[in-house]
Parts: structure tokens; C-alpha cells; sequence
């Protein structure tokens, strides 16, 4: 009778040892034991990892916790990215995924990811960095092999997020147009709210501008760096935040004269800095840029040192409104301008300033009257 090539154990079990396509913290291959009744089941069950390690699915063995694992993506897969955007994934690292930090990466399981976003369900803007955080680490895993590649539908797939909606973008109403119109501000905090309706720029690149980058002879706006607030402390980027950023934009003559002294007695550092002459911080700025909401509300009438002074008129205005002002009016000249031109002085793409534009087509529509002419017989 021939011999068989698998031993067989004390309980009547074939069995043998196989690699599993893995290797252990040392180095040494690792192999798996299996046993089966019978050789054709064991075989079976040798075929199966066999093929894995073909397609690659095979994992490496590691006690690594997934907390200490994620905060290593972060410094390797996230090194280039903007200080703010890494500040996100630590803050979630940190914070909403603290409890996972005695669990290796080889025991998360989808209910792991679905308590995350539990924990915060109150905050749907978290659930949704938690999300993007945690998928990315998921994937990070899969590639590094500690991780089969089935994972990811098993950890991520079917995960329950909180409806988020995004604060709608608008343009100045009326009355905070009449307000920019007639405020009296200081040299420093007029130039900036001049600079924000005029220009269209974002914050951290109004932040960021010194008298250099205005440019009276020829009446136009250069933008190649922008200000951003990490931690709350000011720190210069030496590009925009888009690819489209570097740009210049027209000086109306209107804001030349409103403007121009401020800017030309300027030392060359940064235009609106603290009164010590140092560069903003965000507690500062939320000052300077709360005492403009101030001096806006007093232009359209209203007291906010009254006794029974009510809400005032102006409340939610933030930079980012004269910036979507800027598009918004600019549509309204299209053709006079194509979209192509005004994303290019927003520094943005074209597909943004194309949705301004469609909700101002839309607007002009007269759906009742056009939908009855194409119909008439």
C-alpha cells in the first residue's frame, strides 16, 4: 500500500503544515496547520491559500494597534499635504478614534468604524472627516498587506452617516450692500473689506497681501501666497491654496481711491497685522473681523449698544459671502465676460463659477410662459 504524503494525527486527522505566504516579525516564513478529515478536503484547503498568495491577499502578521498605525499613515502618506488639512486627520486620530488604541489593525471590524461615527452622530461635519479618515487608513492597511484586500468592503462597506448639508453660499442682500456702501472704518479695516468686495479674493489671501502686490499704474491685484492659522497662530504659504491661485486681478477705480494711501504708507510687511505690527492671529482676526460686523450694523441704522436693541440686521457675513458676491455679480455680465475669465480671476475652476451661473439662468427662466409657447398647437 502506498504511503501517504500527509501524516496523519492521533485523532485520525490528515494534516501538514503550509505556508501561508506571510512572515513573522523576525523574518521566518509562517506557516499554518491544517487538518482535515480526509486528503482530498486538506488538499482543498491548500488550494485556497495557494491561491491567495497568487492574488495577493495573503496579510502579514502584526500586533500593530490601529490608533499607532493610523497616526504612521499620517506622517508618511499625508507628510505633503497643508498643515491644516493634517491637523484634521490628527484631531480625528486623536480624538474620535482614541478608543481603538489598544486594538490591533487585525481585529478592526466594520462595527469599529460604525461606533466612530456614532460617537459624534450630533456632529455630521466630524462623521464626515471620521469617514474619510477612516477609509483611508483601511486602505493605507491593505497595501502594506496587513490587511486582506476583501477588507475593505468588510470594514467600510454599508457604514450609516448623518445627513450633512452645506451652509448654502450667497451673495450680499441688499442691506449689507448699503451697509459696505456707507461704513466708516479705520484705514486698515476699510482697505480689507474694500479689498474682499472688489477683488473677490479669499481670506487667507487678503491676509497675506503687503503694498507690493498692488500694482497703481496699472491698476491690478497680484495674488501668489495666502495666510492660514494653525493652531491659531499665522503662518505664510508661498502659493494660494488652489493650482488656479497665482492670478491678477483688476483694481476698480473706485477701490484705488479708497485705498491707495493705506496701502503705499505701508512698510512692505504684511497690510493688516495687529497693532504691536505683528502678523494676525485667528483670535485676532475674529476682533478685527467682528468690529467690521459691528461698523456695518451702525451704517444701516442699527444700535448695538441700545438697551432694547433686538438682533441686528447683519449677522451671518463672513469673507467667504464678498467672495461669492464677486462670482455672483460677474455671472451677471456673462457674455460680456465668460465663465472662463471669472474663475480665472476667483483663482478657482470653471465648474464652480458654472453652478453660479446656471442658478442665475434659472432665475431669469420663465418656465410658465416658454413651456406654453413650445406646447401650443
Amino acid at each position: 500500500m502506498p504511503r501517504s504524503k500527509y501524516r496523519k494525527s492521533s485523532r485520525g486527522l490528515y494534516e501538514t503544515n503550509v505556508w501561508d505566504g506571510t512572515y513573522t516579525a523576525a523574518g521566518k516564513k509562517h506557516y499554518k496547520h491544517l487538518t482535515d478529515k480526509t486528503i482530498a478536503g486538506l488538499e482543498g484547503q491548500i488550494e485556497s491559500i495557494t491561491a491567495a498568495i497568487k492574488e495577493n491577499n495573503a496579510v502579514v502578521h502584526s500586533d500593530q494597534f490601529f490608533q499607532a498605525y493610523a497616526y504612521q499613515w499620517l506622517e508618511t502618506a499625508k507628510a505633503a499635504k497643508e498643515k491644516n488639512t493634517q491637523a484634521m486627520y490628527r484631531n480625528v486620530i486623536k480624538v474620535h478614534l482614541a478608543f481603538l488604541a489598544l486594538t490591533p489593525i487585525s481585529e478592526i471590524r466594520h462595527s469599529h468604524f460604525q461606533q466612530a461615527i456614532n460617537n459624534q452622530l450630533d456632529h455630521p461635519r466630524t462623521c464626515q472627516n471620521i469617514d474619510i479618515t477612516f477609509k483611508q487608513v483601511i486602505k493605507a492597511a491593505i497595501r502594506d498587506r496587513l490587511l486582506p484586500k476583501s477588507a475593505y468592503e468588510d470594514i467600510c462597506g454599508d457604514i450609516s452617516l448623518p445627513r450633512y448639508q452645506k451652509s448654502e453660499k450667497r451673495p450680499l442682500t441688499d442691506t449689507e450692500k448699503e451697509a459696505v456702501k456707507k461704513v466708516e472704518l479705520d484705514a486698515k479695516k476699510n482697505a480689507f473689506l474694500k479689498t474682499l468686495y472688489y477683488c473677490g479674493v479669499r481670506r487667507g489671501e487678503a491676509l497675506a497681501l503687503s503694498r507690493f502686490d498692488f500694482d497703481f499704474k496699472e491698476n491690478k491685484l497680484s495674488i501668489t501666497k495666502c495666510l492660514i492659522f494653525v493652531g491659531g497662530m499665522p503662518e505664510i504659504k508661498p502659493y494660494p491654496k488652489s493650482h488656479n491661485g497665482i492670478r491678477k486681478i483688476p483694481i476698480p477705480l473706485e477701490m484705488v481711491s479708497s485705498v491707495r494711501e493705506f496701502v503705499e504708507s505701508s512698510d512692505g510687511g504684511c497690510l493688516f497685522r495687529t497693532k504691536d505690527r505683528s502678523m494676525m492671529t485667528e483670535s485676532s482676526f475674529k476682533a478685527m473681523w467682528g468690529s467690521i460686523i459691528t461698523s456695518l450694523n451702525v451704517a444701516v441704522g442699527y444700535n448695538p449698544w441700545a438697551k432694547n436693541r433686538g438682533e441686528p440686521p447683519i449677522r451671518d457675513l463672513t469673507p467667504h459671502v464678498f467672495r461669492h458676491n464677486y462670482c455672483t455679480e460677474l455671472c451677471y455680465r456673462v457674455p460680456e465676460i465668460s465663465t472662463k475669465m471669472i474663475a480665472r480671476l476667483l483663482g478657482d475652476n470653471e465648474k464652480m463659477v458654472l453652478n453660479v451661473y446656471s442658478h442665475i439662468v434659472e432665475e431669469k427662466e420663465n418656465v410658465m410662459d416658454v413651456v406654453a409657447d413650445a406646447l401650443a398647437l
